[in-house]
């Protein structure tokens, strides 16, 4: 175009940086500014409608300082700001996550005399309920409502209903569903399938399949994103052959499966371990011309673990390759975990190595399955290393991989190493479990520091974590090995009165320990009294 003689019009040109823009996916804007800049070396001015275009490329390479330096070019050449060239300075504020100086601007632009149009309204609720504002977007919603020139439409209704849901605000979203109706808007399939999903995931089984019955009533079809989530909601409770009605109602209505509605599908079947069904959806997906991603790939991996059968998740790995899909952690992670529990950890040290030769950074679970492995072949010093390694790598451990690690110390009697490593785990801001201080207590006891044992208990209790059945059946055990039995009587009403009973292995051991023959009635007694 630039080699044309004469030059085409601006026109044109802008229609081609307008066709630009839209290929998202190749990043165009740094390519539309530096041929902007081209043409105007070329003696071609700019007008509003091409200046407009060059703040929405520097929005979204996050200089929105830059598109406030073109609003003040245009004033300079004659052309004042209008709602669009506002709407785009607002929005490049909004997917910076910079929502505090969009609201500014838009408050700056009222009092202007600019009354914003629901473009921008649009804009700025999308923001706000992105980052989980919900009172903030009702607030803006009232100011809303109450002004003349521009009302809430289907759009920003929807928008703040999805919001709402997802965080369980199911009653407030009700108000609005109903709000919506007596302002003579009426909901779509996207309004619906918030709802239901809101709904369902909250535990209201009910409520959400009689919106998804009044939905059908007023003649919505479902579309593609409402069938998965059904087909999602009826995997999740286990009724795979529902799910698979729901996906062959689908295809019968003209609508056709996404990989979103097959993923959750292929999700439940491999919960129930039905793996040839799996399969069986695997060759639908091809036959439809559905490609499989990496969460098809991830859910089979899980599948074939659960079901011990470490050979056929390898082989899933395998054909990520082939199909070019690079696995992710959560690949990784479950075969490492698998691996671990079968005694395969050379393996699953392999494939630790593998990972991080792949680019790909191992997570906390990642670390805490590979620490697992070591403790079951009592590979304490190799542990703590690793424990540390993930110190170093900034990699922060959590309870559950404390836990590991302090139940095998303590079973190895290596309690000192047990009791450093609980006070790390405070130390860095973390709270112990019941788990943890069980554990703990445990190992107090088989060394017989019962008054370690007891401060240990009460401490728990202070510090909020609450003690459970197999806390209190630990320190009884304590002390009938130590023969105290007025202490463990002592704990035993305090275990009675928090509504938990001696389990089987305390009440075999206090047998075992009176005497044999007739008992006497004091034994009588000690034993109605530990086992009432």
């Amino acid at each position: 175009m630039t080699s044309l003689r004469p030059l085409p019009s601006l026109i044109v040109f802008t229609q081609l940086f307008t066709a630009i823009s839209k290929l998202k996916h190749l990043y165009p804007h740094s390519t539309i500014i530096s041929l902007s800049r081209h043409i105007e070396l070329l003696g071609i001015p700019p007008d509003l409608h091409s200046l407009n275009i060059l703040p929405n490329c520097y929005c979204h390479l996050g200089r929105v300082d830059f598109g406030f330096s073109l609003m003040a070019k245009s004033l300079k050449l004659g052309f004042p700001p209008n709602h669009y060239t506002f709407c785009t300075l607002i929005n490049g504020y909004i997917i910076n996550d910079k929502l505090p100086q969009a609201a500014q601007l838009l408050n700056k632009i009222v009092k202007l005399g600019f009354q914003p149009n629901i473009v921008t309204y649009g804009a700025i609720f999308k923001g706000l309920c992105r980052i989980g504002d919900n009172d903030s977007a009702l607030t803006l919603f009232n100011k809303m409502r109450s002004a003349a020139h521009c009302k809430p439409d289907l759009v920003i209704y929807s928008t703040i209903i999805d919001s709402l849901c997802k965080d369980s605000l199911l009653q407030q979203a009700m108000n609005l569903f109903s709000s919506m109706k007596t302002e003579g808007i009426q909901p779509d399939v996207v309004t619906y399938t918030s709802l239901i999903r809101g709904f369902y995931n909250s535990g209201c089984r009910v409520e959400a399949k009689g919106l998804l019955t009044k939905m059908l009533e007023s003649n919505i079809a479902p579309d593609v994103k409402t069938y998965s989530m059904l087909v999602d909601m009826f995997c999740k409770d286990g009724h795979v052959v529902e799910a698979e009605a729901i996906l062959q109602r689908m295809t019968d209505k003209g609508v056709s499966p996404d990989i979103i509605t097959y993923n959750a599908l292929l999700d439940g079947y491999c919960l129930r371990g039905q793996m040839e069904d799996a399969e069986k959806v695997l060759d639908s997906m091809a036959q439809n011309g559905c490609e499989l991603d990496l969460v098809s790939l991830n859910t089979m991996i899980n599948g074939y673990v659960k079901l011990k059968n470490i050979d056929k998740a390898l082989t899933v790995l395998e054909n990520m390759f082939q199909k070019e899909i690079t696995p992710n952690v959560v690949s990784y992670s479950t075969l490492i975990d698998d691996l671990s529990k079968a005694n395969r950890f050379t393996l699953a040290h392999q494939f630790f190595t593998d990972m991080q030769a792949h680019g790909i950074t191992p997570n906390v679970v990642t670390y805490s399955s590979l620490l697992d492995g070591l403790c079951k072949r009592e590979q304490l010093d190799e542990a703590i290393a690793l424990l540390e390694d993930m110190d170093d790598k900034g990699i922060k451990p959590n309870t559950v991989t404390y836990n590991i690690l302090i139940n095998s110390l303590c079973e190895a009697g290596k309690l000192r190493d047990a009791a450093k490593i609980f006070s790390d785990l405070v130390s860095k801001g973390l709270q112990p479990d019941c788990k943890t201080y069980t554990t703990m207590i445990k190992g107090f006891c088989k060394k017989g520091l019962m008054s370690e044992a007891a401060q240990l208990l009460s401490k728990m209790e202070e510090d909020g974590s609450f003690s459970n059945g197999c806390t209190y059946n630990t320190i009884i055990r304590g002390y009938i090995y130590n023969n105290d039995l007025s202490n463990a009587l002592y704990y035993r009403d305090i275990m009675v009165s928090k509504g938990f009973e001696a389990d089987a292995e305390t009440f075999s051991l206090f047998v075992s320990l009176l005497p044999s023959g007739n008992l006497n009635d004091s034994s009588k007694d000690l034993l109605q009294k530990l086992t009432t």
